[in-house]
């Protein structure tokens, strides 16, 4: 997972903080991915830039919405389930409506601070088939974007698709990461916890601590399609910041230096009248407690 910042620390004092960090990356001949068929590219992407992404006081994270939520709708933060102030929660774990204050600095264009936002509820969070968080703002869309001029970064609906070129937005870091969604991960292992069908980037995006929770951002349509969670630091097999992928036959594959994502179109279905995770909704399939 890439909540740690020690070593995220140590690589930008080594390194710069305008550079990734020297990881060895290995061969994707290994194993072939689980695909779905290829998008066509837009002929014109959308600029990917920081507006809507949110700064933790160990992880990042987005503004977002629903395609159907309104501007009255209270706000709602999308991160992971390991950045939550409440710790990690165990397997078979799921937070609903927990009250919170915890707060988060909103980020315009440029990824300077713009504001504070603090939050009301975690309404929802997990480590149980996925690894995400979302937190229930005081304010709504309307009363955001009326006073620091920013829109809610919008949920995409559907499943990625392989191949697509995508951006992971830290708004803990600053910075950006750029790549492409290399494949899907049937079940992607780590510790004590199991995730479904995950997001694995190609080489290219070599993100670090503190990216834990930022929106990974659909070049073209600008929409968030999944949140960046985790990656194989050091080659290890299914330990703790060292996940594997694990096929339907339970083979496992081992990729140093390879990072993941948690899809998010499955939250879209979840969210009900006025934000309200509701689990009940018809096409939610997010664990329930």
């Amino acid at each position: 997972m890439k909540k740690p910042l020690v070593g995220a620390l140590l690589a930008v004092l080594l390194l710069g903080a305008g550079t990734a960090p020297a990881v060895a990356a290995t061969s994707h001949d290994a194993a072939a991915p689980t695909t779905r068929a290829a998008a066509p590219q837009a002929v014109k992407a959308k600029a990917v830039n920081f507006a809507g992404t949110v700064a933790l006081s160990n992880c990042s994270g987005s503004v977002v919405r629903a395609p159907g939520s309104l501007p009255s709708d209270p706000a709602l933060v999308l991160s992971n389930g390991h950045c939550m102030e409440t710790g990690f929660p165990g397997p078979g774990e799921v937070v609903l409506n927990r009250s919170s204050s915890r707060s988060f600095t909103l980020l315009n264009a440029a990824g300077s601070g713009v504001g504070t936002l603090r939050a009301s509820k975690i309404a929802y969070g997990t480590m149980t088939d996925t690894d995400i968080s979302l937190y229930q703002l005081t304010r709504t869309y309307a009363q955001i974007e009326s006073t620091y001029g920013i829109k809610a970064l919008e949920l995409n609906a559907a499943h990625p698709v392989q191949g697509t070129a995508i951006t992971v937005v830290s708004g803990y870091w600053k910075r950006t990461y750029s790549c492409s969604v290399d494949g899907f991960v049937y079940r992607l292992e780590e510790g004590e916890w199991t995730w479904k069908d995950s997001v694995r980037y190609t080489s290219a995006c070599q993100t670090i601590g503190g990216t834990s929770g930022s929106p990974v951002i659909d070049n073209a349509t600008g929409k968030v399609v999944a949140v960046n969670n985790t990656g194989n630091e050091d080659g290890q097999r299914c330990t703790d910041n060292n996940p594997c992928e694990v096929d339907e036959n339970g083979n496992v594959t081992v990729r140093q230096g390879i990072n993941y994502a948690q899809e998010t179109y499955g939250i879209v279905p979840c969210i009900g009248t006025a934000s309200k995770i509701d689990l009940n909704l018809a096409g939610c399939t997010l664990p329930k407690p």
